[in-house]
């Protein structure tokens, strides 16, 4: 059932990501505030209406010993909303999604976890697969420019923040990824960890609020802001599935889940009706053939 999970985590946070584009207006500097607070606000409301209608028992207590994990998948997250002011998504996304490379590697490290060769070889591929979409995405970006007569401003090309960010929330939630996968063997099951996590993102969406309206004086208008409602409603069902995902197999499902990234370019063609070219259909065509072995395997 793990593969089913990993397919279904694809698909909603690939959707998240196509719905925050949507969302994001490149002059709204507390634009990922506006985010965080859509996202904490569902996941809030999804936690409470599990545990009162639901059912579902849930000890406060496993929110601090989950709180480890959270706050390494939420920081991971601030730091890509922000290295987004510094850096192209074709770049910065790639770069995050490498996590679960570095996921895949610590748990075959310090866990003991370990793959076949055929499913070290879907990993490779799918990748091979990010990075080399990134290439493509990039190489297509500077060529515009050019046919523009554009020259590329300077601090998404040379400043340290370009590539800190997006390093930055590789690094963490690959960290966080790999204790999770720990927490959800030995510590708690993964209803309690999901949770855990969705309570800690409410407490965050209270203090976006909070920053907004007292620091920033900025409103926040919920009926205007439907598509970043959608982006949080994806990424709320994929968070669920996922820790269903990772505690079956980490070590697989990990740098798996990362292709979602291949996925949200080809909804960015499809419904924002922009155009692939034949080398980037190729590579999506690798990566879901890398996901088909794992699939079979």
């Amino acid at each position: 059932m793990w593969f089913v999970f990993t397919l279904v985590t694809i698909l909603f946070w690939s959707g998240s990501d196509l719905f925050s584009k949507m969302g994001s207006a490149p002059d709204d500097k507390n634009s990922h505030w506006k985010m965080v607070l859509a996202v904490g606000a569902v996941m809030g409301l999804h936690a409470i209406w599990q545990v009162t209608v639901g059912g579902v028992a849930y000890d406060p207590i496993n929110l601090l010993k989950y709180l480890p994990v959270s706050a390494m998948y939420i920081l991971s997250m601030i730091f890509g909303y922000a290295g987004l002011r510094y850096i192209e998504l074709s770049v910065s996304s790639p770069i995050c999604n490498s996590s679960g490379a570095i996921t895949a590697l610590l748990c075959f490290l310090f866990l003991g976890q370990r793959m076949t060769g055929l499913q070290l070889g879907a990993v490779l591929l799918i990748s091979a697969g990010i990075l080399a979409l990134a290439v493509l995405e990039k190489r297509q970006a500077d060529a515009q420019r050019l046919l523009a007569g554009e020259t590329p401003d300077k601090k998404y090309t040379r400043s340290v923040l370009a590539i800190l960010f997006p390093i930055l929330y590789c690094l963490i939630d690959g960290l966080g990824t790999f204790s999770d996968s720990f927490v959800l063997d030995v510590v708690m099951d993964e209803i309690t960890a999901n949770l855990s996590y969705e309570f800690t993102f409410l407490l965050m969406a209270v203090f976006a609020f909070c920053w907004l309206t007292f620091v920033k004086k900025e409103r926040f208008h919920p009926l205007r802001e439907k598509t970043k409602f959608a982006a949080a409603l994806c990424e709320t069902a994929g968070q669920f599935s996922y820790v269903f995902a990772l505690s079956g197999n980490a070590i697989v499902a990990a740098p798996t889940i990362a292709s979602y990234s291949i996925f949200s370019a080809l909804w960015a063609r499809l419904f924002l009706k922009e155009k692939l070219t034949k080398a980037q259909y190729a590579v999506i065509a690798l990566v879901m053939v890398g996901i088909a072995i794992l699939g079979v395997e």
